[in-house]
């Protein structure tokens, strides 16, 4: 049996290039740390790499790197999702520069590979299933090649537990698991189902157990995310995962406070519900996109309709877990009164934490096939723009069907309202009377991040920070720590997070008005189409 040369790979991870609703930067100052989250992808795949070779990782979103580190380095990885499309153009240029093989991956190249053409190496889909080819490639003398895994087919249970040696925990406001891939909707605009497929794999219980323990074992205590693209969609294994993760958590002392992304219809189901009460998850990503059941339906996502969504946001409350949630503005079926039912939703549901955006037709999704088909594309829609945008600036790279300064309008219409401070104030007040913690612990584990700075001292710095909201902050925050500690300590976090949604939607709102003036200049009219569902 060959044994792999040695090989020292430099792994970076590359920045976004534009502020989001989901970078919470300031956020991040507040609490004392550099990023969210931490780069899963890219640990996951050091942890497939030959034993005989050496990786090092750089964050470029918390760390610089120099020359030295390139030099060192006899390959370099990167890549990574849609916002990252700009720097790691720029990295690969960098490496070329230096005259290092770049070896580039992740969602992003697999769904524009054309864009990443200037790569030495190219490594599309998921890792497990065309490492080794990659690997082989190396070892015989390659210094260029594409391999693509074929769809859907990476057999999960074999993944290795990642690389979170790589990272430095002190500067992520919380790490990343991953236990299952892919979601078995089929919502028009999303790319997960074209990544990953709509049979959702899972990892072996005993394998989670590994990852747990050995993120347990170096160290690591506080906020555990479950980074899976909806935790729900394959509910058999989950319901014989969840109660031993609950009984793991009770004999580890609760060392982690989970969160995950699911649909919606978790709140069907009273047993998932209560397992992961008792599992001690806090927090709950739900992609809502729109209030409207015509415009869901047109959106292929039929099962957030047939249900009173705000109800349904109420009982994952009532299960001891807060809800964040997406929407989407742009969709061809919305009403002229969209802005005010979206409204009226997320103050009915009482989501403070509200990701509100344009629609973004993403590259390798039936949205993006089907504005092509109908010649409403715009030319080079898959280049992510370079200075200071993301969706929720950038959003609309298509002919819509309704007016642009409609959209633009309506759009801005919901941000002023859902991140004034006294709206969002008001929405925590009102979760915290809706969230019933007594299934979770109630303290954080001792060497939390997130216990570093006291209650009053986070609201301290958020309210000096933001002067505006400095009242209706300050009255939530003390309505909460009246009714119970649990309570107050997640209306702290809530608030901890406006010091970046904040004075972040007023950026927003600054980029649409000017969106709106250069409309003013120009005549676009509306597209004839149909508005059905594709």
């Amino acid at each position: 049996m060959n044994v792999p040369s040695p090989c020292n790979v430099l792994m970076l991870y590359p920045l976004f290039s534009a502020e989001s609703f989901w970078t919470f930067g300031e956020s991040c100052k507040v609490l004392g740390v550099k990023r969210p989250a931490a780069p899963l992808g890219l640990i996951t795949v050091a942890a497939m790499l030959p034993e005989s070779w050496t990786v090092r990782l750089i964050d470029c979103n918390t760390a610089p790197f120099g020359e030295e580190d390139l030099a060192w380095a006899d390959v370099v990885f990167t890549g990574g999702m849609l916002p990252q499309q700009a720097d790691t153009l720029r990295l690969i240029e960098l490496c070329r520069a230096a005259g290092k093989p770049v070896v580039v991956g992740g969602p992003d190249p697999t769904s524009s590979p054309h864009i990443y053409e200037r790569a030495d190496f190219r490594v599309l889909g998921e890792a497990e299933s065309v490492i080794d080819e990659f690997i082989a490639a190396w070892e015989s003398g390659a210094r260029s090649g594409v391999f693509t895994a074929p769809k859907f087919q990476a057999d999960v249970t074999k993944t290795p537990v990642p690389r979170f040696d790589l990272l430095k925990f002190e500067d992520y406001l919380y790490l990343g698991v991953q236990y299952s891939r892919g979601c078995p909707f089929t919502c028009e605009f999303c790319d997960i189902i074209e990544l990953y497929g709509r049979v959702p794999r899972t990892k072996t219980i005993e394998q989670m157990f590994v990852e747990l323990e050995t993120i347990y074992k170096m160290g690591y205590r506080g906020h555990l995310d479950f980074v899976d693209d909806n935790f729900i969609g394959n509910k058999k294994s989950l319901r014989q995962f969840l109660p031993k993760l609950a009984e793991w958590q009770r004999t580890h002392g609760y060392p982690f406070e989970f969160s995950t992304e699911a649909s919606v219809n978790l709140a069907d189901d009273p047993e998932l519900l209560e397992l992961m009460g008792a599992a001690n998850f806090f927090g709950i990503f739900v992609g809502i996109e729109s209030p409207d059941p015509e415009t869901l339906v047109a959106m292929r996502k039929k099962q957030n309709t047939r249900r009173n969504i705000a109800e349904s946001i109420h009982k994952i409350y009532a299960a001891g877990m807060l809800v964040t949630a997406g929407f989407i503005v742009g969709f061809d079926n919305e009403k002229v009164s969209m802005a005010e039912s979206m409204i009226e939703f997320i103050e009915e549901a009482a989501i403070p934490v509200a990701m509100v955006g344009l629609l973004y037709a993403l590259p390798n999704t039936q949205l993006t096939r089907r504005l092509e088909r109908e010649g409403r594309l715009h030319s080079g829609h898959d280049v992510a723009p370079t200075i200071g945008a993301d969706q929720c600036t950038a959003g609309i790279n298509f002919d819509p069907v309704r007016p642009l300064r409609d959209i633009l309008t309506d759009y801005k219409r919901v941000l002023e309202h859902v991140y004034s401070p006294a709206a969002y104030a008001a929405r925590v007040d009102r979760l915290m009377t809706l969230l019933d913690r007594s299934r979770q612990r109630s303290e954080l584990a001792e060497g939390d991040i997130r216990s570093k700075l006291g209650a009053m001292e986070t609201v301290h710095k958020v309210v000096s920070a933001l002067p505006e909201a400095r009242a209706p902050l300050w009255q939530t925050f003390m309505n909460c720590a009246k009714r119970d500690t649990s309570s107050a300590r997640i209306a702290v976090q809530m608030i901890a997070a406006y010091a970046h949604l904040g004075p972040y939607s007023r950026k927003v709102i600054a980029a649409i008005d000017e969106r709106l003036a250069a409309l003013d200049n120009e005549t676009v009219a509306p597209v004839a189409v149909g508005v059905t569902a594709a």
